[in-house]
């Protein structure tokens, strides 16, 4: 009786022991939020801001690939159980999936040739599928012909190519761009708008999960309080 009081106290200690799993998925073409490596692994700012996270809420992480405009399902089905990909917070997406409160503040900027385009001259312009971004186009910026890439790596090959005359995106991800392409230049002013941008990044988890969304939420205000955002943010992100 006694080796098996022994070993009842040593099994529960053992799974107290282990550390919750949390698999977070990404589009991972997306500097400096997300990219991959040379040896093939996902790094970035979304990435050390997770894992920051998880070890203030004594969580283990998983990262996986998964294009942006599936994340959302993926949400939904369990598939993972949350997705962090530089997503802009909107009613319509949450609407489906429950988010985290912001971990960003994001805003929208559009870049060109240097010399090439601006904002009044350009007809078409490139951006990236199933974000905000397309959709604000597609809806407020009518005068434009858009034009849906799968990464934005691909739409600067065209843009530099002349099949395109501007892209619109993340400010933060255009200017990590920018700092590695010095024929390319923001044209225009920065755009916020409340229905598609500007509310702000969040962590998406599936709607059932209230638990999980509550615990990420306490390790980004640690991160936050302790200095480690600070930390990460000077790491990854480059000012316009």
């Amino acid at each position: 009786m006694k080796k098996l009081v022994i070993a009842a106290l040593l099994a529960s200690t053992t799974f107290a022991t282990q550390a919750r799993e949390i698999r977070f998925a990404m589009e991972p073409s997306y500097p400096p939020f997300e990219l991959t490596n040379e040896k093939n692994e996902i790094i970035g700012f979304d990435v050390d801001l997770a894992n920051a996270i998880c070890k203030e809420i004594q969580a283990s992480c998983t990262f996986s690939s998964q294009a942006f405009d599936g994340l959302i399902q993926a949400v939904k089905q369990k598939r993972i159980d949350a997705a962090i990909s530089a997503m802009d917070i909107t009613e319509a997406r949450a609407r489906q999936v429950l988010f985290t409160d912001p971990y960003y503040d994001s805003s929208a900027s559009f870049i060109a040739v240097k010399g090439k385009a601006d904002l009044n001259s350009a007809k078409n312009i490139g951006v990236q599928n199933g974000t905000t971004f397309q959709q604000y186009v597609v809806a407020e910026a009518k005068q434009y012909a858009p034009k849906s890439y799968a990464s934005l790596q691909d739409a600067i090959l065209d843009l530099k190519n002349g099949r395109i005359d501007i892209i619109f995106g993340d400010t933060a991800v255009l200017a990590d761009m920018l700092s590695k392409e010095k024929d390319l230049t923001f044209v225009g002013d920065k755009v916020t708008n409340k229905k598609y941008f500007g509310n702000g990044l969040g962590i998406a988890v599936n709607k059932s999960d209230k638990e999980l969304a509550t615990d990420l939420n306490k390790g980004l205000a640690a991160v936050k309080a302790n200095g480690e955002y600070q930390k990460i943010y000077d790491k990854w992100m480059t000012a316009k």
